[in-house]
């Protein structure tokens, strides 16, 4: 197994946007390669704390996994060189430190240097920042997990506890790294508190620690397959495929009940071991198998979204519901074959009152108040459509981020000192060499820059522009007044001079190509801007195609941010495409195994229904549809429907029995499937209720909106389903429409072994 050190990536790989970020890499080189650090504290300007700052930031460069370290002890001043008609630099700070060259520069940093304010200085509030730049090499890989975990975090909490200063840390290697950390940690955390919620559920249910030990077997076995799909498979573990396993507890707790709960039903009939086990593989194996393909069915579809992080779980997910199918089915039986048959204390919860009293009020709501159940459902379905209506897309990358870990509140930080810290890149492609520094396309992109810096969730812009005002201000002899774009005059004397500049003295040289065709503008955003990118993204366009004519240049969008963004949609709109595919595939198996178009919709309504009202619940909750919560729905159909499956085939099986007397079978399909019915939709409630422990939002939205989809689910499997039956049992209750099914889900009585 190994675990992901890339972000994920929603869109798939041949997408545009995904060729366009990729071309970018291409030309620049990984964005996603700064930490920052800063202190917002006066004293980091007296003589001691200083000088530790500055050694903090040597004790970066000489690491191996760092290119460069960016800190306010290390800027340069540009200065004219009119002897050799050129630009020279000068570090701000020279010789040995003392307190009035440190005061020196932090007047030069407040009046004397727009260059670098907003960038590693923020003047009304005294913020210092530190940029670490990490070898790009390591950015993908442990290596980046080794120097945030060995070296950085180690190094500025001592700084913290020696000096008493708070460091806040931040940058994408560092949010992907900790995040990730949170991931692996919440693993074990999430199996061990399922394993013991449906363990205590199931024993609570069965009274019998034989049967808890046997289904704590099986889960653990069925963890153990997942993992072991995810190696064999060489996925790596993301916040996705980290859900599987206690999803596979959860699952395979319900398949051991109804197996369980079917063996201690026939024992208690007729005492005999050796047909109470073969009846439980052959009535209950058949329909456990359809249940358990259609929750696989709900999963898969999850693979024709196209994005990798998607189809790796719905794979993993699919593959891993089979496989406890598999297990359940072998180890149960097996397991009781050499256990001595169960004593009457282990059979008493068959004839449990509350159970009974539960199924016996339903079997009277259905019987006498059918109205109240269609008013109920009406009532539902029509709130349910109005608060769809109110549903927003989130294209956050940090609203499912762990809210009480200290790197969540320094992106907060970092987003009021900086105006945040999730990038978005314009590439502006000249299409003629050394055509960026061309006057008009620096006043061009000034323009640009000056539209971007009025748009309140953006940072100030980053480029080339930069550079050349520095150039102006330096050529006027370091007079701030100076820091804007030269006139066409002043061009040819400051354009000269950075032509003969050294590298040394180019601050900017990654946001411009070698050959000088093409310039790139990098902004931050603030993660609440990101649900308004559409917006703000039309207006940067509609800006860009006044200023920058289609046939002289090729300007793009990208970057992470960006990315993200567009992922979220794209996820949302084929993760509907999905769940109508969910949809088609599970009504194709039930028309495979009742041969009826009828039962299709029967079968689909009370299925329909929850996730009709989750929906308007996030709409009316404020709950937005994003990556982590639409899962909720091809889930949670896929689980639902299995009490479908196992009433409608046991109302068939009873039909037949009864000779086609509708009530009968309803009411008897009813009391023979409602109480596994009931126990399963408890475990599964009380089991992704487990996610709620989470730091992720997301997880925590997830496991809240799967769990009241099931509830929901449960009951109107038990009381709609039944209902709508009985009303339309002249349609559907004739041997013309339940036909000989193609598949025995449950075989009849005279087809069971009877020894």
């Amino acid at each position: 197994m190994r675990f992901s050190f890339t972000e994920a990536n929603l869109l798939p790989d041949n997408h545009e946007v995904n060729a366009t970020y990729n071309d970018f890499l291409d030309k620049f080189g990984e964005e996603g390669n700064v930490i920052v650090i800063a202190a917002q504290d006066s004293a980091l300007f007296t003589v001691p704390i200083f000088k530790a700052w500055q050694n903090l930031g040597e004790k970066f460069r000489k690491n191996n996994a760092v290119d460069v370290v960016i800190s306010i002890d290390k800027l340069q001043r540009l200065s004219k060189d009119t002897a050799r008609s050129k630009f020279s630099s000068v570090n701000l700070l020279d010789g040995e430190l003392t307190q009035k060259k440190i005061d020196r520069l932090k007047t030069d940093l407040q009046t004397e240097l727009p260059v670098y304010e907003n960038l590693f200085y923020n003047s009304e509030t005294g913020t210092v920042q530190s940029a670490i730049y990490l070898n790009k090499a390591i950015v993908n890989s442990k290596g980046r997990k080794a120097f945030i975990v060995e070296d950085l975090i180690p190094a500025v909490e001592a700084f913290e506890d020696q000096h008493n200063i708070d460091l806040k840390v931040s940058g994408m290697p560092y949010i992907r790294t900790l995040n990730s950390q949170y991931i692996i940690d919440e693993i074990g955390g999430f199996i061990i508190a399922a394993i013991l919620v449906t363990c205590f559920i199931f024993f609570a249910f069965f009274r019998s620690w034989r049967a808890t030990f046997i289904s704590l077997i099986v889960v653990v076995i069925g963890v153990m397959w997942t993992f072991g799909i995810l190696g064999f498979l060489e996925y790596e573990i993301t916040v996705l495929t980290a859900l599987i396993p206690p999803v596979i507890i959860v699952i395979g707790i319900p398949n051991c009940i109804f197996l369980i709960n079917k063996y201690q039903h026939e024992v208690n009939q007729h005492g005999n071991k050796a047909k109470s086990l073969q009846r439980v593989i052959t009535k209950v194996g058949n329909a456990t198998l359809m249940t358990n393909i259609t929750t696989a069915s709900g999963f898969a579809t999850f693979t024709i979204t196209q994005s990798r992080l998607l189809i790796e779980f719905g794979v993993v997910a699919s593959l891993s519901i089979l496989a406890i199918f598999i297990i359940c089915l072998l180890i149960v039986p097996i397991s009781y074959s050499f256990l001595p048959i169960p004593k009457p204390r282990h059979l008493e919860h068959l004839n449990r009152r509350w159970t009974g009293f539960i199924i016996n009020w339903m079997s009277r709501t259905v019987k006498e108040r059918r109205w109240m159940i269609y008013t109920a459902s009406t009532i539902a379905v029509t709130l349910g459509v109005l608060g769809i209506y109110q549903m927003k897309i989130s294209g956050s990358l940090l609203e499912d981020m762990p809210k009480n870990a200290a790197f969540y509140k320094d992106i907060r930080f970092f987003e009021s000192e900086f105006d945040g810290i999730m990038p978005i890149e314009i590439v502006i492609d000249t299409k003629q060499d050394n055509g960026v520094v061309k006057r008009s396309n620096i006043s061009k992109m000034d323009k640009l820059e000056d539209y971007l810096n009025n748009i309140p969730e953006l940072s100030r812009p980053v480029s080339i522009v930069s550079m050349v005002k520095y150039a102006k201000q330096a050529f006027y002899n370091g007079n701030p007044r100076y820091y804007s774009v030269p006139t066409a005059q002043e061009s040819n004397f400051i354009l000269s001079y950075l032509k003969k500049e050294n590298e040394q003295v180019d601050l900017l040289k990654n946001f411009v190509t070698k050959d000088g065709r093409i310039a790139r503008i990098s902004i931050f955003i603030k993660d609440e801007g990101i649900d308004k990118l559409d917006l703000i993204e039309a207006g940067i366009r509609n800006q860009i195609s006044t200023l920058f004519p289609t046939d002289r240049y090729d300007i793009t969008i990208t970057g992470k941010a960006y990315m993200f963004e567009k992922g979220t949609k794209y996820l949302v709109r084929n993760l509907m495409i999905s769940l109508s595919l969910a949809i088609l595939l599970i009504s194709l198996f039930i028309a495979y195994m009742f041969r009826s178009f009828r039962m299709i919709l029967i079968s689909l309504i009370p299925n329909i229904i929850p996730l009709v009202i989750t929906a308007g619940v996030m709409g009316f909750v404020g709950v937005p549809i994003k990556p982590s919560t639409v899962l909720v729905f091809s889930i949670a159909f896929g689980i639902s429907v299995d009490d479908t499956i196992h009433f409608l085939a046991k109302y068939r099986q009873e039909l037949q029995s009864h000779k086609w007397k509708i009530k009968r079978s309803v009411f008897a399909a009813l009391h023979e499937t409602g109480i596994s019915m009931l126990y399963t939709s408890i475990v599964l409630f009380f089991g992704f209720s487990v996610f709620l422990s989470s730091e992720f939002g997301g997880t925590v939205a997830l496991g809240a909106l799967i769990s009241g989809t099931l509830l929901v689910a449960m009951l109107s499997n038990l009381l709609l389903l039944p209902s709508m039956l009985l009303t339309l049992e002249k349609l559907i209750a004739n041997k013309t429409v339940l036909r000989e099914p193609t598949l025995k889900i449950i075989p009849d009585e005279e087809d069971s072994p009877t020894s």
